[in-house]
């Protein structure tokens, strides 16, 4: 369920890519997903964040949305499934500059086991100050004026018609699925037989 859940997320957050896919010369996506069991090592309620600690041993800090109802349930050692997966996506068209950003959360409801989905669109379009067609490099002036760098993936096609002024939109998106383990109650010790 989840995981249909989070492919129609992104495949919906990148239906919604920047005004730059009017006149489109070439694109590509390229997705990861990661899946783990994690532990929680730290919480702070206040903050509302979560530390988790992944099966190497790394550990990731998370922002529990205000939208989560059932975090009182969450405890130092509870563990959750996660699934993270990310995209990016990159269009070229004709249009300007422009940056957008917008999170969509779905939660347990209240009374339920812990756990949700959130997903992150990023959206930025610039303007291609400079290329290198042989290292498949681009530099691109966003709408605040900061040059950001983009390897370019072989899946993007007619990449050499790209040019200087070309305006660039690159989607990323990320989602986060979590659900808490609920442990097994541990059956209880048979009684010591009556003597």
């Amino acid at each position: 369920m989840k995981r249909t859940l989070i492919a129609a997320t992104i495949a919906s957050a990148l239906a919604l890519a920047p005004g730059v896919q009017a006149q489109v010369k070439g694109g590509a996506v390229a997705v990861a997903v990661t899946e783990a069991v994690v532990k929680v090592t730290k919480i702070d309620r206040k903050a509302r964040t979560v530390t988790v600690r992944g099966p190497k041993g790394n550990t990731v800090t998370i922002n529990v949305p205000p939208e989560a109802q059932n975090f009182d349930k969450v405890k130092v050692g509870s563990t959750f499934k996660m699934r993270y997966a990310e995209s990016v996506a990159v269009a070229v068209g004709k249009g300007k500059a422009s940056a957008s950003e917008q999170q969509s959360v779905r939660v347990a409801p209240k009374g339920g086991t812990p756990g949700g989905v959130i997903v992150n669109v990023k959206q930025i379009s610039g303007t291609v100050e400079a290329i290198d067609y042989a290292s498949r490099e681009i530099a691109l002036k966003g709408p605040g004026g900061n040059i950001l760098a983009f390897k370019v993936s072989d899946d993007v096609q007619r990449f050499n018609e790209i040019a200087v002024g070309d305006t660039v939109g690159v989607t990323y998106t990320e989602a986060l699925a979590m659900e808490m383990i609920v442990p097994e109650a541990k059956a209880k010790a048979p009684a010591a037989p009556k003597k």
